[in-house]
């Protein structure tokens, strides 16, 4: 696999029905041409995804999603004024010319544009959208960098194009409408305040537990190799491990005395969720190859951005039903 910043190269892999590593603010993708039913099925043999999980599709234009929904709500084309480029996916109706490899047989497409200069770039220079998960294999810790997305499948594609570290760090916010009302499907740092500043006469609510209308639903992701351990307290779930090789994933300054055979990643020191969602998969991926026997994680404060990150946390300690 080749890490490059051009562009050009990029388009000429994706002309030819390859799939390649795209950077967005979010994390990275695994994207191809959302015309193509091969690329779009190398994408989910790569990625060892299963065909009823739906693929996001990124444009660079308002043009460029009429092209591939129909049905547009107003509400939609309002977000989208404010909201993008962004961390913002909206699912609409698609148009019956999608190949449904992309859409899972569901009628709808998840739809957005990112804030990313070189994603910006290349998709205004190809003539398709790019269907694009994130670049890791299913379930697994998702990808901020281009090295992590190497990690992942080096030989397997041919090309990431390098934009860096992700700024936002964290998965989108997935939205849809429903009855006139906007359904939150998975919380990402658009949160359902930031909505209703846009739409403050519209119903929001979130259906977070949905497992098959959005990517990212299954109850198993974003999980590292090594288990992941939710505590109320690190000093107990600590002692609960003693002569384990352990990894903590804190935040804040609290001045605890951690064990010195710990390996600590501090989130934000200033308790910046912002900041704490940027570094979230990049420590995980960082303590995930330290051969540790567990990492052990508190919940955030469940509050918008909060209530992302603690779903993530979730399903990334969900395959190992543990607490501490």
């Amino acid at each position: 696999m080749i890490l490059s910043t051009s562009v050009q190269l990029a388009k000429t892999y994706l002309e030819k029905g390859g799939v390649i590593g795209l950077p967005t603010e979010t994390v990275y993708g695994l994207a191809g041409n959302i015309w193509d039913q091969e690329a779009i099925n190398k994408i989910f043999t790569i990625k060892e995804r299963p065909k009823n999980h739906p693929l996001i599709a990124h444009v660079a234009h308002w043009e460029q999603v009429e092209s591939i929904a129909s049905d547009i709500p107003v509400k939609a084309q309002l977000l989208a004024e404010r909201f993008w480029p962004g961390p913002l996916t909206m699912i609409l109706s698609a148009k019956p010319t999608i190949p449904s490899e992309a859409t899972a047989g569901l009628g709808t497409i998840a739809v957005r544009m990112p804030e990313h200069p070189l994603a910006l770039k290349l998709l205004s220079t190809i003539p398709f959208p790019l269907v694009a998960p994130s670049a890791n294999p299913f379930g697994k810790i998702s990808p901020t960098s281009a090295m992590h997305v190497f990690s992942y499948f080096k030989g397997k594609i041919p090309l990431t194009l390098d934009g860096g570290n992700c700024k936002v760090g964290l998965e989108s916010t997935i939205i849809g409408f429903k009855d006139d009302a906007v359904v939150i499907y998975r919380q990402g740092i658009i949160s359902k305040d930031d909505i209703l500043e846009v739409l403050p006469n519209t119903a929001v609510y979130y259906d977070i537990d949905n497992q098959s209308n959005y990517p990212g639903s299954h109850r198993s992701h974003y999980a590292p190799r090594t288990p992941l351990i939710i505590t109320e307290s690190f000093e107990e779930a600590v002692n609960k491990f003693v002569g384990k090789k352990i990894g903590l994933l804190t935040m804040g300054t609290s001045g605890v005395d951690f064990s010195s055979s710990a390996e600590v990643r501090n989130l934000s020191k200033t308790e910046d969720l912002k900041e704490a969602a940027s570094n979230l998969y990049a420590q995980l991926h960082e303590l995930d190859n330290l051969n540790l026997d567990v990492i052990i994680v508190k919940l955030f404060p469940a509050t918008n951005l909060g209530i992302a990150l603690n779903d993530k946390l979730f399903r990334a300690s969900s395959q190992f039903d543990q607490n501490a």
